[in-house]
């Protein structure tokens, strides 16, 4: 992301903050007690429930600003998603850590916010993201605290932004985890000495053996994008080690070195399969590298690599679910000017579980978590009789009612190209098209750019759109994913439906669901 805010969200920073404009929640004492109810909403002259652009099966808050998803967890039987935040409205600022909590990660129950700013504190310019640990009888939060500070003293310059950036340390109990008691002092005061850091937040901790080890996000002045590795037995007190992975660098510094490819934020490292992952953001994506790590060195030296998510999707973070599987969630930003969103009263939401594998070459693969489909009712399905002009009768009478749906299109790759849309039922103006061309035998281009979707012609091909509100997730055969925004006028949401140029014959099924919102009132509670 970027450090400067420009017209369309996606250049706005999360780590923009407005020294002297942000209301601070809470009071000077690290012992928090959350407040109760939902997140605070502003009083707004528009009904956030009517506003069809917002979605019904995604989570956000019931108002205001959201960002990156932070320490998905979970415990006890439920899982908890903390997000970033802000309590004063529509935009960036004010950074604070949201809570929610879910039996199934889909239908999710606001709780208090868990972190906010502390006035004096380590975080008083803003709680950034992080990760949680279970850790005995407690949830331990490790997240990045701000500070305005001098510039020979900032993490974060860029001749507009003054900031220091350290490691802080929270503790949660409670049966919801709603009472929060922060560490006076940060557990990483600063990057390591006499290093020169175009960042340092993001903190992603794991046990190993005996010992704690955390990555951290960051870049060199001048030379590259780093993850920086440190060492606890406690949580508390960590020694920093070495770099864990790094950049190439791009050469010349631009102004904001996560832009650039310079910085890597929100890092997660975690084992999957035989191998470890290392996911990374910088330049408005996130990437994944899976490769080996060294134990005895503890370096991780990656062997594949790609993107995560070719659309709206960025700083994701994992979690293992409650049958070990590696679950990914990501922020889905949004795509229109902020003078629109701010009217709105809502921006941004977490992106539906993702369940991440690695295939037999140590590819990444992508598929949507099957809990989502429990939100599936009225399934229409194309049945496909050989007759071009009765299964193209057929096809023209299938559609997704107010924006909130699912369609899944198989077809075999051969010989000749087959493009499908999904376009408004009534005027056929197209929202998404997807085309597979035989001359990229192993790539479907979304929207005109190139999602993988495994190696092989003549093989079966799945793509789902997942549609709701505003945004579509589309998957490309457990192997590419592509999140894509989209707006419109009015009171009402589109009526979608699918277009299909080429011969129907490449199709081997078509389906479609309506998706059951998980609220009456689209405030996702």
């Amino acid at each position: 992301m970027r450090v400067d805010s420009g017209d369309i969200v996606l250049k706005i920073n999360r780590r923009k903050f407005l020294v002297g404009g942000a209301a601070v929640i809470g009071a000077p004492t690290l012992r928090m007690v959350a407040f109760s109810g939902r997140p605070s909403a502003p009083s707004l002259p528009l009904d956030l429930a009517a506003d069809p652009r917002r979605p019904q099966y995604h989570l956000l808050p019931p108002a205001n600003w959201t960002n990156d998803p932070n320490g998905p967890i979970y415990w006890r039987g439920e899982y908890h998603m903390f997000y970033q935040y802000n309590p004063d409205g529509a935009y960036w600022g004010d950074m604070h850590w949201g809570h929610a909590v879910s039996s199934d990660m889909v239908h999710w129950r606001h709780l208090p916010v868990a972190l906010a700013p502390t006035p004096g504190g380590p975080d008083s310019a803003g709680c950034f993201s992080g990760t949680a640990l279970a850790v005995g009888n407690e949830v331990v939060l490790l997240y990045t605290g701000v500070v305005s500070a001098q510039e020979n003293e900032a993490t974060i310059r860029n001749g507009a932004h003054s900031l220091r950036e350290s490691q802080c340390l929270a503790t949660g109990t409670g049966k919801d985890l709603t009472v929060w008691t922060k560490d006076p002092m940060p557990v990483i005061v600063a990057p390591p000495a006499g290093m020169d850091v175009t960042g340092f937040r993001d903190p992603a901790p794991w046990r190993q053996g005996d010992n704690w080890y955390m990555a951290v996000g960051s870049g060199i002045r001048g030379k590259s994008a780093v993850v920086l590795l440190y060492r606890s037995t406690d949580l508390h007190h960590w020694e920093y080690l070495h770099v864990l992975a790094q950049g190439s660098g791009t050469g010349p510094q631009a102004g904001n070195p996560v832009e650039s490819g310079d910085m890597w934020e929100c890092p997660d490292f975690f084992p999957l399969g035989n191998k470890h992952v290392l996911i990374h953001s910088t330049g408005g994506k996130a990437y994944w590298q899976s490769g080996s790590l060294d134990p005895d060195a503890m370096v991780f030296h990656p062997e594949r690599g790609g993107v995560l998510d070719y659309g709206s999707y960025y700083a994701p973070k994992t979690q293992v679910d409650k049958d070990g599987q590696r679950i990914v969630w990501g922020w889905i930003l949004e795509a229109r000017p902020e003078s629109e969103f701010r009217a709105a009263g809502w921006a941004g939401m977490i992106s539906l579980p993702r369940v991440l594998r690695l295939d037999a070459d140590t590819g990444l693969q992508i598929e949507l978590a099957p809990e989502v489909e429990k939100l599936r009712e009225r399934e229409q399905r194309l049945r496909i009789t050989g007759n071009e002009e009765s299964d193209r009768r057929q096809l023209a009478q299938m559609r997704v009612e107010n924006a909130c749906g699912e369609i899944v299109w198989t077809f075999r790759r051969g010989a000749d190209p087959v493009e499908i849309a999904l376009v408004s039922a009534d005027n056929r103006k197209p929202w998404l098209a997807c085309r597979y061309d035989p001359s990229h035998a192993n790539e479907i281009a979304i929207d005109e750019q190139l999602v993988p979707c495994g190696a092989g012609e003549d093989r079966e091909t799945e793509l789902r759109f997942l549609i709701d509100g505003s945004v579509i997730e589309c998957f490309a055969n457990r192997h590419g994913a592509l999140t894509k925004r989209f707006y419109y006028a009015g009171s009402s949401a589109p009526v979608i439906g699918v277009q299909v140029n080429g011969k129907l014959e490449s199709l081997s099924g078509l389906s479609m669901w309506q998706i059951k919102p998980i609220s009456r009132d689209r405030l996702t509670t």
